[in-house]
């Protein structure tokens, strides 16, 4: 069975981490919206595959790597959108890959890999090509419904009577 189960899930960051809004002011691209929960639903994760994120914005690198990198620990990769099926191809069997992603684009990778999410606020294409549509929209959760259908899907349930039985520190806790 373990030769079934996904090896990684990938992760699109505009759109799907965050709104995918971009706010300028005349110095340029200053801030991006990331929503609550996602951090907390990829830790019930983290010790069943392996976590990364693409992005396609080379001028939001420096956001996305402060939040992805830095906060929440999991790689971040630059990649073009219309090149990322080569790029994961390279790294990783297809069909033990689960991606989410929600551009025009990102259809041509959903078709591709073992399987598919998009938010629900997802480009039409992207949604008529994920194998599951979380009802969240991106950067409002999507990630964290998205994880918990992965848990249910491919493992084991997240129990909400029970408290996580992760090793480490979850992502929410506070330190003093």
């Amino acid at each position: 069975m373990a030769e079934n189960l996904p090896l990684v899930l990938i992760l699109d960051v505009d759109g799907v981490l965050t709104t995918g809004q971009f706010l300028y002011s005349v110095r340029g691209k200053e801030f991006k919206v990331f929503g609550p929960d996602d951090n907390d639903g990829l830790s019930l994760l983290k010790d069943r595959l392996e976590v990364r994120f693409v992005t396609g914005d080379r001028k939001g690198l420096p956001i996305s790597r402060k939040r992805i990198v830095e906060d929440m620990g999991y790689p971040l990769d630059l990649v073009s959108t219309v090149r990322r099926l080569e790029w994961i191809a390279e790294r990783y069997p297809l069909e033990r890959v689960i991606y989410m992603g929600d551009g025009i684009f990102d259809h041509y990778v959903m078709r591709r890999v073992g399987y598919a999410i998009a938010p629900g606020n997802a480009d039409p294409l992207a949604k008529a090509a994920a194998d599951h549509v979380t009802q969240r929209h991106g950067g409002d959760r999507a990630v964290a419904e998205a994880c918990l259908h992965i848990l249910e899907r491919f493992f084991e349930p997240y129990d909400p009577e029970a408290p996580p039985q992760v090793e480490g520190k979850l992502s929410g806790q506070w330190t003093v």
